[in-house]
């Protein structure tokens, strides 16, 4: 410890020059300065000289215009190691400065054509090669040496680092001490001495006033900012029209697994329920390339990696009465068969797809089913000459499109188990209810503004439902009954 208890507290301003004992005796002499900032440092350790000395004792500072500085970024390492090997993509990066970056502000008009540099120079990839937001630094040091002996470098230590980028963001490392300890700095000489610190935010509190301006400088630059990425994305951006909703879908046949026979391919289309339609050359139905299969595990695998895009618009109807009617989604259908040498094609599976109420990104494996005869005598036509039962109607995989009735019975339809189909489903959703307010406040008048809770879709379906159910048995027990116990109940009541 020093022979005398020994405490120093510093209010340090932004970009405040603090020198330290190093620095007095470095730029004192004439014959060290290089640089116009180096003259600058003499002339201000002159005046300090000659007010009486520096104030600070062990506290000074680096600004963002020291060599320290400047420095410091060049000889950051990426790991903790001390017998770390920069790497050659360090040692290129370890050029490109990331602060002081002079950019000549571009207009809006003259970027929009200018969004993509086809012959892109030298210096403008090195600029650009990182995310070159400016960045002023300060450094917060200590001069731990032993005591009567300041100004050594070996015993220089960083206290703390104060950046502040071009987005307003201020990043001070560590943080302000608050109700933690202080920081503790252990030096590795023969004492072993231990230094302990505390930072503390001494700016004085914003006015409400002052508060206020901030706020409506900040709503101008977001104003500005908003009319500035306008200016970028143009008018070309289209809408939906009100009540409609617009639903997007890149989608990829990513493979098909667990078939019996080789050179797999997919025949797909897509069924749009009652109040769903789509462009007159939107394309709803396709076929993939004959993929042959690999072994992967004890699957065969066939990838098809097929992508298709489909562009759907659902126009709401008015609800007036209650239960609300939910909207049905659009189904993919699809069927996987297969081609020999003797282009002799089977049927290997059929399934359905009803497509994702959520947007984002869906992974999705569907298995399969084929329809089979009874016997031995079908099995073989279909080993040697091929062809299968087929159904006539795809849509008979769920509900059949022409299915009238109450209850559809499949009872003696005969069918096997096969493999399965992978989707990979890109879902975008576009409605002008997502973006007005009164959305969140009326979120169960439309059936729009359910469309933003598709989690809560399902649950509430099913309750719907269930009650529909419930209300369809009340009825039916009621008609059931004897007439003149009906009557007695209601007299009675």
């Amino acid at each position: 410890r020093p022979p005398e208890d020994e405490e120093e507290v510093a209010e340090v301003r932004w970009q405040e020059k603090l020198f330290s004992q190093f620095e007095v005796d470095l730029y004192l002499k004439e014959s060290a300065c290089q640089t116009p900032l180096d003259w600058q440092y003499h002339e201000e350790i002159q005046k300090l000289e000659k007010a009486g000395g520096r104030k600070n004792c062990r506290i000074f500072t680096y600004t963002d215009h020291d060599r320290f500085t400047n420095l410091e970024e060049l000889c950051q390492k990426v790991t903790d190691s001390d017998h770390e090997v920069p790497s050659y993509l360090v040692e290129r990066m370890a050029n490109v400065r990331r602060r002081r970056q002079d950019r000549r502000p571009v207009e809006a008009s003259s970027l929009k054509s200018k969004i993509i540099t086809w012959e892109p120079s030298e210096e403008f990839i090195k600029n650009n090669h990182v995310i070159n937001t400016p960045v002023q630094t300060m450094y917060i040091m200590g001069d731990l040496g032993p005591y009567g002996k300041l100004g050594q470098r070996e015993y220089e230590n960083v206290l703390c680092t104060i950046k502040v980028d071009g987005n307003g963001v201020i990043t001070v490392k560590p943080d302000f001490t608050g109700t933690k300890g202080a920081y503790r700095i252990e030096l590795h000489g023969e004492k072993r001495e231990v230094w302990e610190y505390t930072i503390e935010n001494a700016s004085a509190q914003v006015q409400p006033e002052e508060e206020e301006r901030e706020q409506r400088v900040f709503r101008d630059l977001y104003g500005r900012h908003k009319d500035y990425l306008s200016g970028l994305v143009g008018t070309d951006f289209e809408m939906p029209l009100p009540g409609t909703l617009r639903l997007f879908v890149n989608g990829e046949i990513v493979s098909a697994q667990g078939y019996e026979y080789d050179n797999l391919y997919v025949h797909f289309f897509l069924e749009l329920p009652n109040q769903w339609s789509s462009s007159p050359f939107q394309q709803l139905s396709g076929v993939t390339q004959t993929c042959a299969t690999k072994s992967v595990g004890w699957d065969n695998v066939a990838y098809f990696c097929y992508p298709f895009t489909v562009d759907m618009f659902y126009t709401q109807e008015d609800e007036g009465v209650f239960p609300y009617s939910l909207p049905q989604w659009p189904v993919l259908y699809f069927e996987v068969l297969s081609l020999d040498f003797w282009q002799r094609y089977r049927v290997e599976g059929y399934g359905s797809l009803v497509l994702p109420a959520c947007p984002g990104v869906h992974m999705l494996t569907i298995p399969t089913w084929r329809p089979v005869d009874l016997g031995t005598v079908a099995e073989m036509r279909r080993f040697f000459i091929g062809g299968s039962p087929e159904l006539e109607d795809l849509t008979y995989i769920r509900i059949p499109s022409t299915f009238k009735g109450k209850r559809l019975s499949r009872f003696g339809f005969q069918t096997q188990t096969t493999g399965s189909v992978t989707f990979r489903l890109y879902c975008l959703q576009q409605s002008k209810a997502f973006l007005e307010n009164s959305a969140l406040r009326q979120r169960m008048q439309s059936v729009l503004d359910r469309l933003g809770g598709f989690s809560q879709q399902s649950s509430v379906y099913n309750v719907l439902e269930a009650f529909q159910r419930a209300r369809r048995r009340m009825q039916e027990a009621r008609e059931s009954l004897p007439q003149d116990l009906i009557n007695t109940s209601a007299s009675a009541v």
